[in-house]
C-alpha cells in the first residue's frame, strides 16, 4: 500500500499574490496614519499660534491711509502685549467699542495717548502733554475740528486713524478712550501686496 504524502500543499499563484500584497498594504496604511498625525499636530499648532501668538488681518476702508491701504494684509503680533503695554505710536487691532448699525468686528488704529497722557486737538494739530506732535504718518492736518483736553484713564488708550481728512476715521474722538482689554494685538508688518511689504 502506498503511503499518502503528508506535505502541505503549496499555495497556488493566487495565494502567493495575496501574501505578497499584505506587507505593502500594511506599509501604506502606516504611512497614511503617520501623515495624518503630522497634519493634525501641525493644524493644532497653527490654531494655537493663531489664537495666542499671531494672526493675519485684512485692512478694510480708508481710516489708516496713507500708512495702510484698503486690502493690505497685516501681520498681527498677539503675544507682545502679554509681556508689555501698548506704546504711543503702535498700530493696533482692537474690538470695535462702538454700538449701532455701523459697528465693525475689529478696527485698526494708532495709539495716540497712553494712560496718564493729556490730549488736545486745536487748530488742526494734536497736542500730547502740552507738546504739539509731529506725525510723519499723516499727510494732512486734522480736519474734524478741535477736541477738548482730556486725560487718558488708567488701563485705557486713545486711538486715532492716520487718515485725518474730515470724517476719514471713526476713532476715540467718536467712541472715547478704549479699555486695554479690547486691544488684541500690534500690527508689525504689511505682508501683502509684495510691493508694500514693510514693517510698521
Amino acid at each position: 500500500m502506498s503511503e499518502m504524502s503528508q506535505e502541505p500543499q503549496s499555495l497556488g499563484p493566487k495565494g502567493r499574490s495575496r501574501a505578497a500584497k499584505q506587507p505593502w498594504l500594511a506599509g501604506w496604511k502606516k504611512e497614511v496614519w503617520d501623515w495624518s498625525k503630522a497634519l493634525l499636530i501641525a493644524l493644532v499648532i497653527v490654531l494655537v499660534l493663531k489664537a495666542y501668538v499671531f494672526q493675519l488681518s485684512t485692512v478694510k476702508l480708508q481710516s489708516m491711509e496713507p500708512t495702510l491701504n484698503e486690502g493690505d494684509w497685516l501681520f498681527i503680533n498677539k503675544i507682545v502685549y502679554e509681556f508689555g503695554e501698548p506704546k504711543r505710536g503702535d498700530v493696533v487691532v482692537l474690538k470695535d467699542p462702538s454700538e449701532g448699525p455701523n459697528r465693525k468686528e475689529h478696527l485698526v488704529k494708532r495709539v495716540i495717548g497712553i494712560p496718564g497722557d493729556t490730549l488736545e486737538i486745536r487748530g488742526g494739530q494734536l497736542y500730547v502733554n502740552g507738546v504739539m506732535q509731529v506725525e510723519p504718518y499723516t499727510d494732512v492736518k486734522i480736519e474734524d475740528g478741535d477736541y477738548a483736553q482730556i486725560t487718558v484713564s488708567p488701563d485705557h488708550y486713545f486711538v486715532m486713524g492716520d487718515n485725518r481728512h474730515r470724517n476719514g476715521s471713526k476713532d476715540s474722538r467718536t467712541f472715547n478712550e478704549v479699555p486695554g482689554k479690547l486691544i488684541e494685538g500690534r500690527g508689525d508688518m504689511i505682508l501683502w501686496p509684495i510691493s508694500r511689504w514693510s514693517g510698521l
